[in-house]
């Protein structure tokens, strides 16, 4: 996608961190306040306290909460960054013009999304299509996919959640089934899934692994194959991901109102930088590609 495109560029206006009592507010001075995508908020915190080792004068503060949260509260000029594992949809656009915001779209980071299962179960790789009639409630038993006769328990994400949009969108291509059990956040998923033998799930890569790629205990994270006619890949192999051969690839935003100055240009732009995208790497997510890069030069977010 070429989220140059379709970004929207105004005036920034950057909302305030203390409200006063008859409903005003007074301009931050030294602190950027960060919310929404639980899929991010472990990166962004560590990419936060990274920053405020070189910046000790910066105050940042970051919270999750969903890539709903976090845009609706960029939408009310509640926070600085929205964080988001999706793209912001007409509506909010619409909203957010309405309230005299104009949402900027920042990539800074590159998940593969894994689809998790308890490590008990004897699958290895799955197609998009069968992680679609799971989640669906099309297919129920793992005995349809050649394993055991265990019925599937399915685990996902609330609506407020970018990956929950995300995932719904680009691999289910339908409402999920009713059967569902949908978590408040992406490490009760990783939880439930580790402790039922019966389970499948979708999170952030960056949740499963830890600084050298291995994978948390109890979990298997799947191959997943485009279609019946070709391989299946891992998300465990960053250039699998880089290049689009694992399927489930997504860039991870964050959004600001209008084009971001001063601290929190600098701050992003920090993110961006080899030392940024290194931390990105340990807190198990992947860096932009150049072709990202290019076109965040063109948009002047970095140099």
């Amino acid at each position: 996608m070429n989220f140059a495109k379709i970004k929207i560029v105004g005036a920034i206006a950057i909302s305030a961190l203390l409200v006063t009592a008859c409903g005003g507010s007074q301009k931050r001075q030294n602190a950027i306040q960060i919310s929404g995508s639980d899929s991010e908020v472990n990166m962004v915190q560590n990419l936060a306290e990274a920053y405020m080792k070189k910046s000790p004068e910066q105050s940042i503060a970051v919270t999750g909460g969903g890539s709903g949260t976090g845009i609706a509260a960029l939408i009310n000029q509640q926070t600085d960054i929205a964080n988001s594992s999706r793209m912001m949809n007409k509506t909010e656009y619409q909203q957010a013009r309405d309230q005299g915001v104009e949402p900027v779209a920042i990539p800074f980071a590159i998940d593969g999304l894994a689809v998790i299962i308890n490590h008990e179960l004897p699958i290895t790789e799955l197609t998009i299509d069968q992680i679609s009639q799971i989640y669906k409630g099309s297919i129920t038993n793992w005995s349809e996919l050649g394993g055991p006769d265990l019925p599937i328990t399915v685990y996902g994400r609330q609506s407020n959640s970018g990956t929950y949009v995300y995932f719904r969108d680009n691999v289910v291509k339908a409402d999920y089934t009713n059967n569902m059990r949908n978590m408040n956040g992406t490490a009760q998923i990783v939880e439930a899934v580790r402790s039922d033998n019966s389970a499948i799930g979708y999170v952030g890569i960056g949740y499963i692994v830890d600084k050298e790629g291995k994978v948390a205990d109890r979990l298997s994270v799947l191959n997943v194959a485009a279609d019946a006619d070709s391989p299946a890949y891992s998300p465990l192999n960053k250039e699998n991901v880089a290049s689009g051969l694992y399927p489930i690839s997504r860039a991870l935003y964050q959004f600001t109102n209008g084009m971001p100055e001063g601290r929190m240009l600098d701050f992003i732009r920090f993110e961006l930088s080899p030392e940024g995208q290194q931390v990105v790497v340990n807190a198990g997510y992947y860096p932009l590609g150049q072709s990202y890069m290019d076109e965040l030069k063109e948009m002047g977010i970095i140099e």
